[in-house]
């Protein structure tokens, strides 16, 4: 019986969700032209996103049962996702003999289903040391120890440290945790359980501040890129730091090598993690599915491994791509350290709140807020709190039935509205077709914008959406709302939200307005002035925020800087203590804020006439009574709506906070609701009771609108 020929395959499109770095994506885009070579019918779009942005933009759209494809990003996130049931178990898909070839750590496995498969192996920390500076690295603590303290020197004789002897990223956990282990410790016990106040964590932290403090060979001030430009500019002489950061030294011209930590008691050991590709839940189709597969297994196959390594001087995850790169020197004395000190990356969904609690008790350490005994009882203690909070599970009580019959209730009022009033609406319809026509797009964005989200928002506040109730949550009632009026932190946090709002309205209001009459009365040039005046508003908040976090830098940023070259006096410590890290933002914002005020303050003096200030001349008025008795009484009507604008835009102001004080250092302490909030649902997961958090956030703000309409007299001229 003859064949039937099927014709050609469907063309199958498939997204790469993917957080490499710059110079690793070329070598993906190589990888997937080679793969759609060998398979017409496939095309592969690559998307890239950072790797917090790829975690959460998967989570909403897989839930929506939508989303990629395909992700690749750290091992981390599978306990997250697969917790959630986002993932694809990929068992089915390899035989034994095929996982075989694999390092197990590039396997990841989460209640013993495998949801992802590592193409490599790493991100792991080691010392890397400049070679001009350091010929060889010793491997006990005490002699190199003695090196740092060699290689750090006042190159210029100022009093202030031109050369250090090692620099790390000292505002993240994970640069820290391996002097835990080299106490003898860890920070978790064999089933995921934090144990936060062992005495390897109390330790280290002790010595991580003695690195800053007793033995003088840190900086006060150490954060990620503070760390990598000094080591790349030939100012520090050994930096922690991990794989992916090799090509980058390289390109600065840094000749450098590798070395395991030196020994404290026993030796340092690094987390090792993968990277990993996982599919999408969502993908059921199986000729999709296939593909799926397909591509996954030709970018995690041997020759793909070798190809990326060589380019790149990963690891490979596969043995048999490891031998055929094991002539690198550094992917040699690397495998050494891993496979010598490594510890494998755990992937426990609670791992966030134990980094969390980790990263603000480190920081309480480092700036002696507290001691490292106390602050890893505090860890402990708060750790346990969070991941019971994280996986809260509550069932409905009685008022989780009355909400249910209000919505109800509302629906059907709602339905009978629409009934009674139908032939007005379609008269109304058809009166007013072109109308309707124009508004319809308008009214379909602030559907999708502002009021679907408001109303899914509101209904999750009652329910026990989480990570453990992540796809079958359900409405429990006003329990969430309740512990929240009932937690003290939410009116510490309040409290410095309007002091942080009210300062800086006034700074923004006094600023703009004095600059404006100062503009239209004193200066020549008025447009330069202007212009020039105008340009902080311009610069996007994200440069702008991230280029003063870098101006308050104690060591090297340009206010400390200019303190010290014309009053020869040392700057403090802005980001580290937590009072000067507030005033740090608020300087930011202000700088940020006042254009806007000074714009409608010098629009609102243009209207002025020029008789007016003639007349109170010839009455006697002098400048400064021209401005008291003229010129603010006449811009104050439009003065009052921008202040009260501006006062909702300061009190939301997420971007400024969370960029110059890096997510709320030192150890939260910067937090205004919008940050608290922000960092409640997505750091930990409780999106029920961040929902809760932020429905009060609006409330208050409607109070306060409401209050503004109804002062007496209509002073602030608001009503419509």
């Amino acid at each position: 019986m003859p064949q039937i020929d099927p014709g050609p395959l469907p063309i199958i499109e498939l997204q790469l969700m993917h957080q490499m770095i710059y110079s690793h994506r070329g070598t993906l885009s190589e990888l997937v032209r080679r793969f759609e070579e060998l398979n017409p019918h496939v095309r592969v779009r690559l998307i890239y996103r950072e790797t917090e942005e790829l975690r959460s933009s998967f989570q909403t759209a897989a839930v929506g049962g939508s989303g990629p494809d395909i992700i690749y990003g750290p091992s981390d996130m599978v306990g997250v996702l697969s917790a959630m049931g986002l993932l694809k178990n990929l068992d089915a898909f390899w035989t034994k003999e095929e996982l075989a070839d694999f390092d197990p750590r590039s396997l990841p496995r989460y209640q013993k289903g495998l949801f992802g498969v590592g193409d490599m192996v790493g991100n792991f920390l080691m010392l890397i040391f400049n070679k001009k500076l350091i010929n060889q690295l010793p491997k006990t603590f005490d002699e190199f120890i003695s090196v740092l303290q060699r290689v750090t020197r006042d190159l210029d004789g100022d009093g202030k440290i031109d050369q250090w002897g090692l620099v790390f990223n000292a505002t993240e956990p994970f640069f820290f945790v391996p002097w835990v282990f080299g106490f003898g410790s860890d920070f978790l016990t064999e089933t995921g359980q934090p144990q936060l106040n062992s005495p390897g964590v109390k330790r280290a932290f002790e010595l991580v501040r003695d690195f800053r403090t007793k033995y003088r060979v840190m900086p006060l001030e150490s954060d990620y890129e503070t760390a990598n430009s000094l080591f790349k500019e030939g100012r520090a002489a050994v930096i922690v730091n991990g794989d992916w950061s090799w090509g980058d030294y390289r390109q600065a011209g840094v000749d450098f090598d590798i070395q395991e930590f030196p020994k404290i008691e026993g030796y340092p050991a690094p987390l090792v993690g993968t990277k990993l590709y996982a599919i999408n839940k969502n993908v059921d189709d199986p000729l999709r599915l296939e593909a799926c597969v397909k591509l996954v297994k030709f970018l995690v196959s041997t020759e793909s491994q070798i190809f990326f390594s060589r380019q790149h001087s990963v690891i490979p995850s596969r043995y048999s791509a490891r031998k055929e790169v094991i002539h690198d020197p550094f992917l040699q004395k690397a495998i050494h350290i891993m496979e010598q000190h490594g510890r494998p990356m755990p992937i426990h969904p609670e791992l966030r709140a134990i980094w969390d609690t980790l990263r603000k008790y480190f920081q309480a350490t480092l700036t002696g807020q507290l001691e490292p005994e106390q602050a890893s009882n505090k860890a402990q203690e708060e750790v346990l709190e969070q991941i019971q909070l994280m996986n809260q599970s509550f069932d409905p009580d009685f008022s989780a039935r009355i909400l249910v019959v209000l919505f109800y209730g509302s629906v059907g009022f709602l339905l009978l509205f629409l009934v009674r009033n139908f032939s007005a609406i379609v008269k109304s319809l058809k009166t007013n077709l072109f109308v309707w026509i124009m508004l319809l797009p308008a009214l379909l964005v602030s559907f999708l914008t502002i009021f679907y989200p408001f109303i899914y928002n509101f209904i999750i506040s009652f329910s026990n959406l989480n990570l453990v109730h992540f796809n079958d949550w359900k409405i429990i009632g006003i329990r969430h709302y309740l512990d929240v009026l009932t937690h003290k932190q939410l009116y510490w946090v309040l409290l410095k939200t309007i002091f942080w709002t009210a300062i800086n309205l006034l700074f923004h209001v006094g600023l703009g307005i004095a600059l404006a009459i100062v503009i239209d009365r004193v200066l020549p040039l008025k447009s330069f002035w202007r212009t020039l005046l105008i340009i902080s508003w311009a610069v996007p908040q994200y440069i702008a925020a991230l280029t003063w976090r870098g101006m308050f830098h104690q060591e090297y940023g340009a206010i400390n800087q200019i303190l010290f070259s014309v009053l020869g006096i040392n700057g403090p410590a802005w980001l580290v203590d937590p009072l000067l890290s507030m005033v740090a933002c608020i300087v930011t914002n202000v700088w940020l804020g006042f254009p806007f005020m000074m714009m409608v303050a010098l629009g609102a003096l243009k209207s002025i006439p020029e008789s007016m200030y003639e007349a109170a001349s010839l009455d006697g008025a002098g400048f400064f009574q021209q401005v008291r008795y003229v010129a603010l009484p006449m811009i104050l009507p439009v003065m009052k709506p921008a202040i009260f604008l501006g006062a909702f835009w300061t009190f939301n102001n997420f971007n400024v906070v969370w960029l110059v004080s890096n997510g709320g250092e030192p150890a939260d302490a910067t937090h205004i609701l919008v940050t608290y909030i922000y960092k409640s649902a997505f750091n930990l997961y409780r999106y029920s009771s961040s929902a809760a958090y932020s429905m009060i956030l609006f409330l208050i703000l409607l109070v306060f609108t409401l209050a503004i309409y109804k002062l007496p007299g209509n002073r602030w001229g608001l009503k419509v």
